[in-house]
């Protein structure tokens, strides 16, 4: 009792640690589920691991459970900061399979499982049981997941319990079968029966007779065999069943004479020889119903010589000879084998390995069909002759199917080529050469070439791909009417002519004379045409003999036709283009001359207009400039004992007229003052510095059209640059009660500009809103950095303008002639977004949503390669 509950909690530790082991080389076995294995290693005496190797060879311990302790007696932080504390504990005797193990678990990167024995740290040997399972991770490392079991005990069962099993097979083989003393009249004189299985006891056999103990049949059985055996002499053997508590039971009973009137029964139990037989028997009916059964042919024959011995219905079916036309033949008598040199490698394969699977070959039919099969052979035994089992599976539709696939593919490759060639080349012959040539590769015929229709030439042979043993027809043409007309009868209604055998067919002497001329046997010919016209043919021939055109080759020339024909009209309409192109080439040369010559007329006025625009602008600056001198001088000189302004004003009353009297024409008249309102002269002098600053800007634009602006690149502070713009315009802003805040930074970066045309944009765009406003406009001035820009606004409180002034606002157009201010701001504000330009940036302005408008400017910031500029 001890021994079976000891095997039941055995079996039971195995089944659980299986079941772990299990859970760790699952390929979904994750980190996540390591609290069910510590769950489960809490009842069992194991460590759960984790071991990150890295793609340098580093190894790294993520984990280890709390079993490490238990198992190696070592901390699990000592085992983290070096494993290799756990190779010191393997038994020596172990290392080397521990280590192979390792290597080829690395190697193959296939689940490791290893048992071995280690000795702990006190001396204790253990027996322990490690598995894991590898995971890639998306870096390319590799993560161990692994479980170690202490397996001590169950090792201690198995070996007690191999010592128990080598014990009782000992005793059993020491053991005979059980026997019997058996007297003529049918009683049990003795027996031996210790380690049978026997449900009597000694005392209860011993004296009874056969008829008492046994049931009636087999004491039938028994009481026959005694006599015979008593009155023969000689060994007697019977065989019976009989219920035992193990169930119904076959035995053997052999009987020999053991004394006078006294036989010998030895008694063998043969319930698995019975088995076996009953097995065998059922084994050998299941393969003679897979053989005759099977659908594909299976034979057996002679290994040296292939001398059928047996060949099932399929191989009846698939060689088209009879049973008894085949057993007793070899495969060479009925010419089976295409090629003699298939069975003997055939035979030096199954000779070298014993087995063959799946090899092809060809083989033929009683008809002389030659067929394809897929042939796996295995070397039998067959009553101590060494045979062939071989089993052919028919693969002929298979391989037709294949070839027919292949075609296609091949067929839509010379078609997809011919398109390319079509739409990427002009060249007419070259496109046709290939075609043919690629056809005939195709169709592996003897001819291929293509007629074409000219309605002044006739029919000619335009490109050809032949056999060189046969005559070629490139070159030959006909302007026979007749002759002609019958072909394109044979073509009519855009038909496909297929003739597999020319003698087969009726035509006229001229159509046979040709054939004959140049060895046509077969034909096979498609229409080339253009729109509805017949244009040519495309046509294959075979030379050698009469052929059978098939679909896929009669599809091929068909849809190679279209390519042909789209070729010619391509070719057609590129000579119509080529001619059209011609006439336009001489069209463009006469209009260019045209335009070089009227491009030379504008220059010479543009030079006009520059020589115009210089000499009266400078003409009207002298005019202006001297005015100027005058006009100023008159305001500021004092005549007589009164001075000219507003004191001379007062003098003439209080509404002065805004013109001075007539002054009598005299000789000196020049000695006496003029007498002029200083109002009037202020406004000359205004009006004199607007019309020099508009002289101005028409040169300074003239010369920036002409020549571009000159800007000298250096680092600028923008802050400095237009805190000393603000500082100059004070007077201007005073003088029209305006204020002016400065928000810009003081620690802006630098900005590589040129400073002096900075100040002058500022100075524009300020001016332009004051000219534009009442007094009383309020500025501020703000500056930030966006995506590697300064970004500078001006922004005021004055009128609003539309979307369309603000586009056109920095435009260069004609303004109103009645507003010269207007004008002179307007050239300005042009120049101020050339300047801008130049420096690499933009400008623009905002008409704000409820009041004023909002200018900006952008410049690049300052750049170590900046300072290489111009």
């Amino acid at each position: 009792m001890a021994m079976i509950a000891l095997n039941i909690m055995s079996i039971a530790y195995i089944s659980k640690v299986q079941r772990v082991d299990e859970i760790v080389k699952s390929p979904d076995f994750q980190p996540e589920k390591i609290a069910l294995l510590e769950t489960i290693a809490a009842n069992l005496p194991g460590m759960i691991f984790q071991i990150l190797q890295r793609q340098d060879g580093s190894v790294f311990i993520p984990y280890i459970s709390s079993g490490c302790e238990y198992l190696y007696e070592l901390k699990p932080e000592a085992v983290q900061a070096d494993f290799q504390v756990l190779y010191k504990l393997i038994h020596p005797q172990d290392i080397k399979a521990f280590t192979e193990s390792i290597t080829v678990c690395s190697t193959t990167f296939k689940p490791w499982h290893w048992e071995g024995r280690i000795i702990t740290p006190s001396g204790k040997l253990k027996w322990i049981q490690g598995t894991s399972q590898p995971e890639r991770q998306e870096t390319g490392d590799f993560l161990w997941n692994g479980l170690v079991m202490d397996i001590t005990d169950r090792k201690q069962a198995e070996e007690k319990l191999q010592e128990s099993e080598t014990r009782y097979k000992a005793i059993l083989d020491a053991i005979p079968d059980l026997m019997f003393r058996i007297s003529r009249d049918a009683e049990y004189l003795d027996l031996k029966s210790e380690g049978a299985n026997v449900t009597l006891s000694r005392e209860e056999i011993v004296g009874k007779r056969v008829q008492e103990l046994l049931p009636s049949d087999v004491a039938a059985i028994s009481l026959e065999a005694i006599a015979k055996t008593l009155d023969s002499g000689t060994l007697q053997t019977c065989e019976y069943q009989l219920a035992t508590p193990l169930g119904v039971r076959d035995y053997e009973a052999r009987l020999v004479v053991s004394g006078e009137d006294e036989v010998l029964a030895i008694v063998r139990d043969i319930t698995e020889r019975k088995q076996a037989e009953v097995s065998l028997q059922n084994l050998a009916q299941k393969f003679a119903k897979a053989f005759s059964c099977s659908p594909d042919s299976i034979t057996i024959s002679t290994l040296q010589e292939g001398r059928f011995i047996e060949v099932n219905d399929s191989f009846v079916k698939l060689s088209g000879y009879e049973r008894d036309e085949a057993i007793g033949k070899t495969s060479f008598e009925l010419n089976l084998w295409v090629d003699d040199r298939d069975r003997l490698n055939l035979l030096h394969e199954l000779q070298s390995t014993g087995v063959v699977r799946n090899l092809e070959f060809e083989f033929r039919q009683k008809s002389g069909k030659i067929i394809t099969t897929l042939l796996s052979a295995e070397i039998i035994d067959l009553d101590n002759i060494p045979s062939i089992l071989a089993v052919h599976h028919d693969i002929t539709e298979r391989k037709q199917v294949e070839a027919q696939f292949r075609l296609a593919a091949q067929r839509d490759r010379l078609l997809a080529e011919t398109l390319v060639r079509i739409r990427s080349s002009l060249n007419l012959e070259e496109i046709l050469q290939t075609t043919v040539t690629e056809v005939r590769q195709f169709l592996q015929a003897d001819r291929v070439f293509i007629g074409l229709n000219n309605a002044k030439l006739g029919v000619r042979t335009l490109a050809e791909s032949v056999d060189p043993q046969y005559p070629s027809v490139l070159g030959w043409s006909t302007n026979d009417e007749a002759y002609l007309q019958e072909l394109r009868n044979l073509l009519k209604d855009n038909l496909v002519r297929v003739v597999e055998d020319i003698t087969q067919i009726a035509v006229s002497p001229k159509v046979k004379a040709h054939y004959q001329k140049f060895q046509t046997k077969a034909s096979l010919a498609v229409p080339l045409m253009l729109g509805n016209e017949l244009f040519g043919a495309l046509i294959a021939n075979q030379c050698s003999g009469s052929r059978h055109w098939q679909p896929i080759e009669i599809d091929l020339l068909q849809q190679m036709s279209e390519q042909v024909a789209i070729a010619i009209q391509q070719s057609q309409i590129y000579q119509k283009l080529a001619e059209l192109n011609t006439n336009l080439e001489q069209q463009v040369e006469e209009r260019t001359a045209q335009l070089q010559q009227k491009m030379q007329e504008f220059e010479k006025l543009d030079r006009i207009k520059d020589v115009v625009l210089h000499t009266v602008a400078h003409d009207l600056r002298t005019s202006v400039m001297g005015n100027l001198m005058v006009l100023k001088n008159l305001l500021n000189q004092k005549v007589g004992s009164g001075e000219v302004g507003e004191q001379g004003s007062r003098e003439q009353g209080e509404n002065p007229s805004p013109l001075p009297p007539a002054p009598c024409p005299s000789a000196s008249s020049a000695q006496f003052p003029i007498p002029v309102s200083r109002s009037i002269i202020e406004r000359m002098i205004q009006g004199n510095d607007r019309q020099l600053a508009m002289i101005n800007s028409l040169l300074e634009i003239n010369s920036c059209e002409q020549q571009g602006i000159e800007i000298k690149h250096e680092p600028v502070q923008l802050s400095t640059v237009l805190g000393g713009t603000v500082t100059h315009l004070e007077p201007v802003l005073t003088q029209n009660q305006a204020t002016l805040k400065n928000l810009v930074p003081a620690d802006l970066p630098l900005v590589m500009a040129d400073g002096t045309l900075l100040q002058k944009v500022l100075v524009t765009l300020i001016t332009h809103s004051l000219q534009n406003n009442p007094p009383g406009l309020n500025f501020i001035l703000s500056a930030s950095i966006e995506e590697g820009m300064i970004r500078t606004q001006i922004q005021d409180d004055g009128v609003v303008m539309s979307k369309l002034e603000c586009d056109r606002l920095f435009d260069l157009h004609v303004r109103d002639p009645q507003d010269c201010c207007s004008t002179s701001i307007g050239l300005k504000m042009y120049l101020c977004r050339k300047v801008i330009k130049a420096h690499g940036g933009k400008i623009g302005v905002i008409s704000n949503r409820k009041r004023g408008l909002t200018f900006w400017f952008t410049l690049p910031l300052f750049t170590s390669s900046a300072t290489n500029c111009p």
